[in-house]
């Protein structure tokens, strides 16, 4: 029987409650004195509770999808590259480096305790910087990774400016999980590297503003502002403080869970600022749960605010924007196979879906880790490198940066097939 499977789950209570029926059955027996009724007497306490206790595992996992099998549960996962269907010592932050109130250096935030980040010259390397991100509109200060591709620091780049990918943790995850998990920074890295990924400036961020509270990249009524924060406060900041585009075709939103769910919202909700969506195991809907509170107010409005965070509903009943998306599932272990179906299908020109589809695959950062290296070259086909550059007279925004003629754009990696809608 499968780890998922509902036979299972129903056997194992079975078990229990035969184990429990059991035990008060027999006890009297056990009660007497001697070695053998002693040793009786533990078993049973030892039988009954495991057997609880594991009908209680298999309840939660049915529910929440930890491990689709058994395989995955014993640590045998299959780490196989996967395809895109097409339609359906560390360094961080020093005082010097940036400039703008708006993004200001930080402590190492945990970054010193990630391994394979870029160790060297950041003209041969890259760089990842530990910095803090204030909200002008929002009044709030969220952490945040920056990783510099190599072309950044080198001469010939030093006017040039770079497409920016926003990539998002889960829920309650931050940060960390994105450097250390899913080690987006160092396989950003080896793309580039290899001429796989065009040269991209990554922020990566947590996707709530009012921790603990999981505000689902929400304006929240009478709340936090999380929508504001990622489509005003964000984008300004790193403007101000990067050499990055300007033009929403050189942005893209990017995440897992949580974070995949806001990358959606994001760019459905907002394409004069985002144009390209990477959501990997993301809901299509914001729904208020024990974590969010009550996002969407009360009276009339409320129903209304909820419905326009209903990405289908969205597809069937506004206008779609022009915008690409990248989505992926399982067809065994993730609860949003179906809904994932239905966005595929509901979407439609000018938007683009392409998708990634495991045979099975759970919750957790082994299934997404398959996913980052394909997602992180999808994105990079979707973002335009920015044919504008730095003005000569413009004060550098990096020490070494001079008024050297602007070099012509690296070559973007090879288009892929067209994806389909």
């Amino acid at each position: 029987m499968g780890l998922t499977s509902q036979s299972l789950e129903f056997a194992m209570v079975t078990l229990a409650v035969a184990c429990v029926a059991l035990t008060v059955w027999l006890w009297p027996r056990l009660s007497l004195c001697g070695v053998l009724p002693v040793l009786g007497r533990l078993a049973s306490i030892l039988v009954t509770q495991v057997a609880i206790l594991c009908s209680l595992a298999l309840a939660v996992n049915s529910s929440f999808e930890f491990y689709s099998s058994w395989d995955e549960l014993l640590g045998r996962t299959e780490k196989a590259p996967v395809a895109v269907n097409e339609g359906g010592k560390a360094r961080y932050a020093d005082a010097g480096s940036l400039r703008g109130g708006l993004v200001q250096p930080a402590g190492a935030q945990g970054l010193d305790r990630v391994t394979g980040l870029p160790q060297g010259a950041p003209g041969e390397v890259g760089k990842v910087e530990s910095v803090r991100i204030v909200g002008r509109r929002t009044r709030v200060i969220n952490p945040a990774f920056v990783y510099l591709p190599p072309q950044y620091f080198q001469r010939q780049y030093r006017r040039q400016r770079f497409p920016v990918s926003v990539v998002i943790s889960g829920y309650p995850g931050g940060i960390m999980n994105l450097a250390q998990h899913l080690q987006i920074p160092q396989t950003a890295g080896r793309l580039i590297g290899d001429g796989r990924m065009q040269p991209t400036v990554l922020v990566m961020v947590r996707p709530t503003i009012a921790p603990p509270r999981d505000t689902e990249c929400v304006d929240v009524p009478g709340g936090p502002r999380a929508e504001t924060f990622f489509v005003h406060d964000l984008p300004e900041a790193v403007k101000a403080a990067y050499r990055v585009g300007h033009d929403p075709s050189a942005w893209g939103a990017f995440g897992y869970s949580s974070g995949g769910t806001c990358s959606l919202q994001l760019v459905l909700r907002n394409p004069g600022v985002y144009t390209s969506a990477v959501s990997l195991s993301g809901d299509y809907a914001v729904k208020d749960d024990l974590t969010t509170g009550n996002l969407f107010g009360s009276g009339a409005a409320a129903g209304r605010r909820e419905r326009e965070h209903d990405l289908l509903w969205r597809l069937r009943n506004r206008p779609v924007p022009q915008v690409s998306a990248l989505v992926s599932s399982s067809r065994l272990g993730e609860p949003n196979y179906r809904d994932t179906l239905r966005f595929i299908e509901a979407a439609r020109p000018p938007m683009t879906v392409d998708s990634i589809i495991l045979p099975r695959g759970s919750h957790q950062f082994s299934t997404w880790r398959r996913e980052v290296a394909p997602a992180l070259e999808w994105q990079s086909r979707q973002l335009t490198f920015p044919q504008d550059v730095e003005s000569a007279h413009t004060p550098p925004k990096r020490p070494g940066a001079g008024s050297a003629p602007s070099p012509s754009p690296p070559p973007s990696p090879a288009d892929g097939p067209s994806a389909t809608g």
